[in-house]
């Protein structure tokens, strides 16, 4: 079986809204809350931090090293690299795409995305749910082959595209052989990742509700239900595109 591991990118220099990935979720950093979501997947072997050398992200660090994760530093703005360095240093087969600012991460939909690209391997070269979003973004997996990721690591001349990782392989399908994982059900218009101070607010609210970090995407989609105002707080955010 090939070596799976898990790289959950994070930064403290967010444009939007600066140290987000330690700001408090209910007693705990949104990076634990991350990490601790990402651990229990089922398929992985590992699951390491990727951080920058930026002496703000020396903060990162220290949680890491308190909490006893696996972490890596490389390049703040070259992410492709960052990713392509920790895999090699860490010895993955398989890459697990996984961003520090989706607290509501779910491990589920991470096993099922790695069991579509373990089910085509070694013929399926980057499997995700992202191409044709059906997920709440948010809850957003990437699984990609280290020979895919050192490939587009030597050939992705673009800055921009180094920075958001995987563009050159989901935009390049003539090279790579992909595939998409997909939800019966559309809700991709709703919107669980934290890049403002109103994103932080709806996932605080999710997680005040819950007795522990245990719930399940399901347990949330049913909470909304309940509660379909909560999903006005953050509905106007526009995210970033990918140029």
């Amino acid at each position: 079986m090939p070596r799976i591991v898990a790289i959950i990118q994070a930064r403290m220099s967010s444009t939007r809204l600066p140290g987000k990935v330690l700001e408090d979720i209910v007693g705990k950093p949104m990076l634990t809350r991350v990490v601790d979501r990402t651990c229990r997947a089922k398929t992985l072997d590992a699951t390491v931090v990727a951080t920058t050398t930026q002496p703000d992200d020396d903060a990162i660090v220290r949680v890491c090293q308190k909490q006893g994760w696996p972490f890596f530093r490389g390049s703040e703005e070259d992410v492709l690299d960052r990713y392509y360095r920790a895999a090699l240093a860490f010895k993955a087969d398989v890459v697990v795409r996984i961003a520090s600012d989706r607290p509501l991460i779910e491990p589920e939909i991470i096993d099922r995305v790695v069991n579509e690209f373990l089910c085509y391997h070694p013929a399926v070269d980057y499997v995700s749910n992202t191409l044709v979003p059906t997920f709440p973004l948010g809850l957003d997996v990437e699984a990609i082959s280290f020979g895919t990721l050192k490939k587009a690591w030597q050939e992705d001349s673009n800055p921009a595209w180094r920075e958001h990782v995987t563009p050159y392989i989901w935009r390049h399908p003539e090279k790579f052989h992909i595939c998409n994982v997909a939800n019966e059900t559309d809700y991709s218009y709703m919107r669980w990742t934290v890049d403002t101070i109103e994103d932080l607010t709806f996932v605080r609210k999710i997680y005040e509700h819950f007795p522990n970090d245990s719930f399940n995407w399901r347990e949330v989609l049913h909470l909304l239900e309940t509660h379909p105002k909560w999903l006005e707080i953050n509905r106007h955010v526009q995210q970033k595109m990918v140029p």
